[in-house]
């Protein structure tokens, strides 16, 4: 299996994550926060906009981490890249929150431990989903495009 993704593929990879996401934590968080759905929105749509080119960057570095160490994506790789993918969203996250929200930067990281705690089962679920997806979908791609060959 080609761990060779195109751009457009990235795009779609984070963009689906994002969305699944908005749709669960916005209107969890207004409730949970007791802020309004709007703003909590604009909130998870900032973070989501961050969190996604963070996803493309992070899961490109990512490939290429495996390509030139040859491992495989076990279920304790897909643990620890869930993991650092989280590190690297707290670091840019926890200072927007605080600032929108009007907390202070250590109750940010606070609000931001109850999310990673959502987004850590939830980003390695999703990863292992996406890929077991998409070896289905290639597999098709290249039965269907040897059938048209032949």
């Amino acid at each position: 299996m080609s761990l060779q993704k195109s751009v457009r593929e990235r795009f779609f990879h984070a963009f689906c994550f994002e969305a699944l996401a908005i749709a669960i934590c916005a209107p969890l968080g207004a409730w949970l926060l007791d802020y309004s759905l709007a703003h909590m929105g604009v909130l998870t749509l900032m973070i989501s906009t961050i969190a996604m080119l963070w996803n493309m960057v992070f899961n490109a570095a990512f490939d290429r981490v495996q390509l030139r160490l040859g491992f495989q994506r076990t279920v304790a790789v897909r643990a620890v890249h869930a993991v650092l993918f989280e590190i690297g969203l707290v670091l840019a996250v926890v200072p927007l929150a605080a600032w929108w929200l009007g907390i202070s930067l250590w109750t940010a990281f606070l609000l931001d431990i109850g999310i990673v705690l959502f987004f850590l089962p939830y980003t390695f679920v999703y990863n292992l989903a996406y890929d077991s997806l998409r070896v289905r979908v290639v597999e098709w791609q290249l039965r269907k495009k040897a059938l048209a060959s032949s």
